[in-house]
């Protein structure tokens, strides 16, 4: 899951117009790497959540900024593998209650 991430933030930047020449997953997304300036990181987190259902808070944009591209893939996969087992968890707690017709 994590190159399938890495690829789709990679094309994402591409499509966003930001050159991925020199892109490797060191690069940064802030201002010593791509500089993704405030707007692009909404715009890549949005992509994100449209493609894979992920969610970001106000407070998550100020960290991806200080990520490079190979962190900031590890962790949208990390999270994207928590939030797939929260899921799980709460089909299986409602599957469980439903079946024995109990709370």
């Amino acid at each position: 899951m994590q190159e399938e991430l890495r690829q789709f933030v990679v094309e994402s930047l591409e499509s966003m117009n930001y050159d991925i020449s020199d892109l490797d997953d060191n690069t940064e997304l802030g201002p010593a790497g791509l500089d993704l300036e405030s707007l692009a990181l909404a715009d890549l987190a949005v992509r994100l959540e449209d493609r894979f259902g992920l969610k970001f808070d106000d407070d998550d944009m100020e960290s991806l900024a200080m990520m490079s591209v190979g962190e900031f893939t590890a962790a949208m996969s990390e999270r994207l593998a928590a939030q797939a087992g929260a899921t799980v968890g709460a089909s299986q707690d409602g599957a469980a209650t439903s079946a024995d017709g109990s709370a």
